[in-house]
């Protein structure tokens, strides 16, 4: 029997009950109900299995699915019944796992879906934990928003963690947490709003480290977060980064300026709690900016503000670190936009994206949504051919886009569009395009052998105030 493979769903499973809530006028106050989009990045079927954990809770409830070979699926948390049924206002996590590989991305989705808060926050599934993972931006009653966030045990046995939190410009933890006896599978949530120690206001960082129970022995972990604003509707969520995958240079797949009013953001976290960080932010017009930053630290950039760039803009960029390694959220805000993606240290030739939507006639109406796939070239050389696959939620390529080049350093826009005038491609995911209706659909980027290429999705949808949007990353397919 094949080896299970296991994806880790996640640590960021909120508030799943889908009846009887009432409106919400802030992103902070708003309950959310999960559905999980996963796909089949492998040429067999897969029986895929999902246990969904209550908060430190060793006990689950197991779904199955069947998804085809290449297939994109979704699964409404919120709509199971029967014995698969989650109980009213579950909060927790899950571990989907299956004999081919699977990656998933969670879309967390605000009820009512017609209230106030329209955007849907995006994060994606891990295939492996850390013993130490980093939250690159906390904020309590910050820019009025406030961070709630999840550390999942990704070990098989019960985990001992501790969280030090690191405030902008000061090098000793403003507050320190533990938590004991995690159960396999299970998550901890927390508040920042509710954490004393923090103070009446925080904008900083925080570094979680784990155990074994009761031993000194390192452990897996993950984590997630969600910032949400306490005095509007704008929610976004980002995933913790693993202590591993921080380095010295980090890429970052958009920066815009002014572009139909959105400017992106970088958070840049310090990993080390000894050595300062000298930081260089290079645009893809060369523009740049710097920064030292203390041990355990953070500082954000904002691509309007580095010198030479104007407003229209619209590039990637490049983060370099002289001294401690560094991880990064980028985000981009304005005009009802409120997203967050990682930066990445490394890319692939062959990305995953595992939810993808598009319409030609009902995105206006806001019942459904559009998916811009950000493609950036981190090789040294130009690259020729890159191709994107749209596939249908049974597996079915409906149609490629081929970019003839993208420049070292460069990226690259593409939608289903871009591959064809089809319904299967005007209204890719949707009920209206999918064979027996329903939603799900998926998209492969794929270069030359040897080629390094990170992407980022945004998801936009309309509602009656404008458009929102959320962004996720692209996962590498091995």
């Amino acid at each position: 029997m094949r080896q299970l493979r296991k994806v880790l769903l996640w640590s960021m499973l909120l508030l799943l009950a889908s009846t009887g809530l009432v409106s919400a006028q802030t992103g902070y106050e708003t309950p959310f109900s999960t559905a999980i989009t996963y796909q089949n990045v492998s040429s067999s079927a897969a029986q895929v299995q999902f246990r969904f954990y209550n908060e430190k809770s060793a006990t689950y409830i197991e779904v199955n699915r069947d998804l085809a070979a290449n297939a994109g699926a979704s699964l409404s948390v919120g709509s199971l019944t029967g014995s698969e049924a989650l109980p009213a206002n579950f909060l927790g996590s899950a571990v989907l796992s299956s004999a081919e590989p699977v990656v998933a991305t969670l879309v967390q989705i605000p009820q009512p879906s017609n209230g106030a808060v329209r955007n849907r926050p995006l994060s994606n599934g891990f295939s492996m934990g850390s013993p130490q993972v980093l939250l690159a931006t906390v904020l309590k009653s910050q820019f009025n928003t406030t961070s709630r966030f999840s550390i999942q045990n990704a070990a098989n046995g019960a985990v001992d963690i501790s969280l030090k939190f690191y405030r902008v410009g000061e090098t000793a933890p403003a507050a320190e947490l533990t938590e004991t006896n995690i159960p396999a599978g299970a998550a901890k949530y927390y508040d920042a709003g509710a954490i004393g120690g923090l103070g009446g206001s925080f904008d900083g960082s925080a570094i979680v480290s784990a155990v074994n129970s009761g031993t000194t022995t390192a452990a897996d972990i993950v984590g997630s977060v969600l910032e949400l604003q306490t005095n509007n509707v704008g929610v976004r969520a980002f995933e913790g980064v693993p202590s591993t995958a921080a380095a010295n240079t980090v890429y970052m797949a958009t920066a815009l300026c002014g572009v139909a009013g959105t400017t992106s953001s970088y958070a840049v976290q310090n990993t080390s709690t000894s050595n300062a960080a000298n930081v260089t932010v290079t645009y893809s017009n060369g523009s740049t900016q710097t920064a030292n930053i203390s041990a355990g630290g953070k500082n954000s950039f904002n691509t309007c503000n580095a010198a030479g760039v104007s407003s229209g803009f619209s590039g990637a960029a490049t983060i370099t670190s002289v001294g401690a390694p560094i991880v990064v959220i980028g985000k981009v805000g304005g005009n009802n936009r409120y997203t967050a993606f990682l930066g990445e240290t490394s890319g692939s030739t062959k990305l995953a994206l595992p939810y993808v939507r598009w319409s030609n006639t009902e995105c206006d109406s806001g019942q459904y949504q559009r998916a811009s796939i950000a493609i950036q070239n981190i090789g040294g050389a130009t690259v020729n051919n890159v191709k994107v696959h749209y596939l249908n939620k049974v597996g079915a390529e409906v149609g490629v886009h081929t970019i003839a080049s993208i420049a070292s350093g460069a990226k690259a826009n593409s939608n289903p569009t871009n591959a064809g005038s089809t319904i299967e491609l005007t209204e890719f995911g949707n009920p209206e395009a999918n064979p027996g209706g329903g939603f799900g659909g998926s998209a492969i980027v794929e270069g030359p052998a040897g080629s390094q290429l990170i992407a980022v999705v945004r998801i936009s949808s309309n509602t009656p105030t404008g458009v929102v949007a959320e962004d996720y990353n692209g996962i590498a397919v091995q």
